[in-house]
């Protein structure tokens, strides 16, 4: 039984054309449900209200959309409806199966997307801003609590989506060399997306919103999608504006490197088993396998297929046709916080002594540590070696894709906008909190700054103009996110000329 089973239909807005029409008040006895009806389909939604007094609507929510139905490793195809999805009041669509078991319920079945929007009409169409998450290629899911749109879609007046899609082997696993059955194998999970766009595009009007003023934003691998999708001809046109939050796609997966990761995978899969009939967490399992090129877990990415994807995003230059797109790239200063636990093999026992060999490993490109070492001791006297260990590696390793695609869009003289987040030394991950407004708990400094992030992230998506100047190779301007903050001129100007020195080579491809 879903949670709408018990509501009468007599009780809900019958026949309402958008959710907008709903009242902004509700008293404790009214039952009525939003209801949109919509060219793909009839869909019930709940109410999110103010937390001060659970009174106030503060917005509608419409959770667990099917946008498309997939075969295992094949393209997904799209879906209509004319019955109405009451399902959706109780639950979010599950998160693609991925190793380990944050996200429940977790299903092949995961082309489902969500949608916030303010219970009042707009005065004209509202922007939409539409989420990916991180993760990679390989984890995650937008059923995260930090991903929840209702704050933001208030404050900013916006209708905002978030989408779940095929991960991993699921979504990348590039079998096209190796099994006719499956050319489109290797970036399914990219397709996946592109229909959600597509059906944004085609139902988003009916939500109060303007299907003409699209903005993507995502964080790590959410950003690194849209960088992807940026290069993609079957996205052109479905999105207008882009925000990449410590999330870059310089290249992607050579086929040639994509098949050797799939043979390693399929040789940790078992001799003779196929991979479209095996169970799912066999799938799943087998990403265990070691990667050829890299070591590690093996790594799943989108790929130079030559047909969905037939040029790197933003190498040799930035993708052709997304250069109308005004975007905004971000970075935290201090990435690597979130990638190292204080008592694991890279961190303990840190000193001097071992900050050398305790980088070489993790800047993820060929450079004399222990110059290196001696560089930033030079710059930074009095720093320890652990913010040390912290400033290298963020600069050699998480920072270098978002320069190269800022540089690439300023030679090709687009539209670029560059932040870079300092508030409380911020890691990778924080600026999802901020930008969503959920940070849990928050100080009255950190919400003040989730206020200037959201924001910015707003008169973007309503304008391609966030407040700043452009970002250019003269001047390098970018927006210091923090207690006071400021535009600067190429900061870390020192740590970006020392790194320039080595050729940069996306991790992974």
């Amino acid at each position: 039984m879903s949670a709408a089973d018990g509501v009468s239909r007599r009780a809900i807005l019958a026949g309402a054309a958008s959710a907008a029409l709903l009242p902004h008040r509700l008293s404790a006895t009214t039952i009525a449900l939003p209801e949109v009806r919509a060219l793909s389909g009839h869909y019930i939604g709940s109410f999110q209200y103010d937390p001060g007094d659970q009174v106030t609507v503060r917005s509608l929510r419409f959770a667990g959309i099917r946008y498309g139905r997939a075969a295992r490793f094949q393209p997904p195809t799209p879906v209509q409806s004319t019955k109405p999805m009451a399902e959706q009041v109780a639950a979010f669509g599950p998160a693609c199966p991925q190793r380990g078991d944050r996200y429940q319920p977790q299903s092949e079945d995961c082309l489902f997307l969500n949608i916030w929007t303010p219970p009042e009409p707009g005065k004209s169409k509202r922007p939409v801003m539409v989420y990916f998450h991180g993760g990679a290629y390989s984890a995650g899911s937008v059923t995260d609590p930090v991903n929840d749109g209702a704050a933001l879609s208030a404050r900013g007046d916006v209708v905002v989506v978030t989408v779940n899609h095929r991960l991993n082997a699921l979504g990348y696993l590039y079998l096209a060399r190796l099994d006719p059955r499956f050319p489109d194998s290797g970036n399914a999970g990219q397709l996946d997306l592109i229909l959600a766009l597509e059906w944004i595009r085609r139902n988003i009007a009916a939500f109060g919103a303007d299907p003409g003023n699209v903005t993507l934003f995502g964080q790590s691998g959410g950003g690194a999608k849209i960088a992807t999708l940026m290069a993609m001809p079957e996205a052109r046109g479905l999105f207008h504006k882009a925000i990449t939050m410590s999330g870059q796609q310089v290249t992607a997966s050579g086929p040639l490197n994509a098949t050797r990761r799939a043979e390693a995978f399929l040789a940790a899969l078992g001799k003779d088993v196929d991979p479209a009939t095996a169970p799912v967490e066999q799938l799943i399992a087998a990403l265990s396998a070691t990667d050829p090129i890299l070591g590690g877990g093996v790594y799943m990415g989108p790929v130079l297929d030559m047909k969905h994807l037939a040029r790197h995003p933003f190498w040799p230059d930035a993708a052709p046709q997304s250069l109308g797109i005004p975007m905004m790239l971000g970075n935290a200063v201090m990435e690597t916080r979130a990638f190292y636990a204080p008592g694991g093999k890279q961190l303990r026992g840190l000193s001097y002594d071992n900050l050398a060999a305790r980088i070489a490993p993790e800047m993820r490109i060929d450079i004399d540590p222990e110059w290196t070492v001696a560089q930033f001791r030079a710059r930074y006297p009095a720093a320890p070696p652990l913010e040390l260990f912290h400033r290298i590696v963020t600069a050699a390793r998480s920072w270098r894709g978002q320069v190269e695609e800022a540089e690439a869009r300023a030679r090709a003289g687009a539209p670029a906008f560059v932040y870079q987040l300092d508030f409380e030394d911020a890691k990778h991950t924080d600026d999802i909190g901020l930008s969503f407004g959920t940070i849990p708990n928050p100080t009255s400094a950190q919400q003040a700054m989730s206020d200037v992030v959201m924001d910015a992230f707003v008169r973007f998506a309503r304008t391609g103009d966030p407040g700043w100047p452009a970002y250019d190779l003269a001047k390098r301007q970018t927006m210091i996110f923090d207690a006071e903050s400021r535009v600067e001129n190429d900061p870390r100007r020192w740590e970006r000329e020392l790194f320039a020195r080595v050729p940069y080579i996306q991790p992974g491809t």
